[in-house]
C-alpha cells in the first residue's frame, strides 16, 4: 500500500500549486478534506484505473462540497489521470478545470458539483442504480459540514436507509466552519452525529487527519443500511496560521504569510514555477 500520508503532504504542495497558479481559490476546505482524499485513492479504498476512467468495476467519488476542488483534483493528477502540469491551467480562458468539477470534462470526476446540497442525492441515485443492477461497486460522497444545512442533504438521509443501500458511504468534513464564520453561529447543527443516527445509519466518529482511523471507517461497513462517516478535521490543516481561521475560506497568503506557508508545506520557489 502507498503512504497515505506522504501522498497528502503532496496533495496539500499541489493545492497551493494550483492556487498560486490561478491566483485564488478555497485552499482552507481543502487542506481539512486532504487527508480522507488521500486515504480513498491511494489507501487501497477507492477502487478506479486511471487509465481508464470509465472502468464499470469502478467505485464512485463524489466530492459534494465542490469548491473543495483543489483537493480532488490534485489527488486524481497524482493517482495518474492526467498530467499535474495541466493543473496549472485552473481557472484560465479554455481549461478544463474550474473553480468547481465537471464531469465529461476531467477525467475522474463522477458529477459536477458545486451547487451544494446537490452531491447526495446523486450518490443515492448512483448507489440504487447499481444495487438494482446487482453490481459490488461502492459510492463515496463527500460532503462539507455547513452543506449540511441543505434541506436536500436530509431528504436523502431519509430515502438512503429506506433503500437500504450498504453501498453508499457518505464522509462529513466536519472542520465546524462555514463561509466566513463557525458553523454553530449561523445554523445549530449539534447533535450532528445523533440526527444521521436517528434517521437508521451508521454512524462513525473519526479523527479526520488519523489516516489509521480513516481507512478504518471507509473499510469496515454495514451490511443492511448505508454507513455516515463523522470525520472531525481542522480547517486549514497543514498551515498554521490558516488553521480555525475562518477568514482563509477563500484568501491567499500575502507576502508577510507567504514564508511561513512555504515553509511548512516544505515547498520551494522552483516548485512554484
Amino acid at each position: 500500500m502507498i503512504d497515505t500520508e506522504a501522498k497528502a503532504k503532496e496533495i496539500r504542495q499541489e493545492i497551493y500549486k494550483i492556487a498560486n497558479h490561478a491566483g485564488g481559490g478555497h485552499m482552507a476546505g481543502s487542506f481539512s478534506a486532504t487527508d480522507v482524499i488521500s486515504v480513498l485513492y491511494f489507501g487501497d479504498v477507492l477502487k478506479y484505473d486511471s487509465s481508464n476512467p470509465a472502468w464499470d468495476g469502478r467505485d464512485r467519488f463524489i466530492l459534494s462540497k465542490g469548491h473543495s476542488c483543489y483537493a480532488l483534483y490534485a489527488a486524481l493528477g497524482l493517482a495518474g489521470y492526467f498530467s499535474l502540469n495541466e493543473l496549472r491551467t485552473v481557472g484560465r480562458p479554455g481549461s478544463s478545470f474550474g473553480g468547481h468539477p465537471k464531469i465529461w470534462e476531467i477525467p475522474g470526476v463522477e458529477a459536477s458539483t458545486g451547487a451544494l446540497g446537490h452531491g447526495l442525492s446523486l450518490g443515492i441515485g448512483m448507489a440504487y442504480a447499481l444495487k438494482q443492477d446487482e453490481k459490488n461497486n461502492h459510492v463515496y460522497v463527500m460532503l462539507g459540514d455547513g452543506e449540511c444545512q441543505e434541506g436536500s442533504i436530509w431528504e436523502g438521509a431519509l430515502s438512503a436507509p429506506t433503500l437500504e443501500l450498504s453501498n453508499l458511504t457518505v464522509i462529513v468534513d466536519y472542520n465546524k466552519l462555514q463561509a466566513m464564520d463557525e458553523l454553530e453561529k449561523i445554523v445549530h447543527m449539534k447533535p450532528f452525529a445523533d440526527k444521521w443516527r436517528s434517521f437508521g445509519w451508521n454512524v462513525k466518529e473519526i479523527n479526520g487527519h488519523d489516516h489509521q482511523e480513516i481507512r478504518e471507517a471507509l473499510l469496515v461497513r454495514d451490511i443492511s443500511k448505508p454507513t455516515l462517516i463523522v470525520s472531525n478535521t481542522i480547517k486549514g490543516k497543514g498551515v498554521s496560521f490558516m488553521e480555525n481561521v475562518p477568514i482563509w475560506h477563500y484568501r491567499m497568503p500575502n507576502e508577510s504569510e507567504l514564508p511561513m506557508l512555504m515553509e511548512e508545506l516544505e515547498l520551494t520557489e522552483e516548485d512554484l514555477k
